[in-house]
């Protein structure tokens, strides 16, 4: 899976949270600073090639839907994430937040909680 730029990630959430969309509509629900509705249309015809999306006709205008839920493209993104940059150790993860103060030792008792629970 081929990773995303931040402008194809915004365009992905704001996908995600309509469930599939046309271009303006998906435009309409972006969060951060709107790009022109041309912008977000090559942006979206990326998204298109990459295999995120899949257009589905409606007369004359392409409605995109997701093929890739949020879900699993956050598992991919995590796992990429903690073998790039941690060398594939949650532990060493872990520790760097709490290094940086990023996560608290209630935090921590809650993690080991939820570990716990299964």
């Amino acid at each position: 899976m081929e990773k995303l730029t931040i402008q194809e990630q915004e365009a992905m959430l704001s996908i995600w949270q309509l469930n599939g969309g046309f271009v303006k509509e998906i435009l309409d629900n972006l969060k951060t600073e709107k790009p022109p509705y041309t912008t977000l249309a090559s942006t979206i015809k990326n998204l298109e090639k990459k295999g995120y999306v899949k257009p589905v006709r409606y007369a004359n205008a392409k409605r995109y839907e997701p093929i890739i839920s949020e879900e699993d493209y956050k598992a991919k993104f995590m796992n990429s994430f903690v073998d790039d940059y941690f060398k594939n150790s949650y532990k060493e993860m872990v520790s760097f937040f709490v290094k940086e103060e990023k996560l608290s030792a209630k935090e921590l008792e809650e993690i080991i909680a939820m570990i716990k629970k299964g």
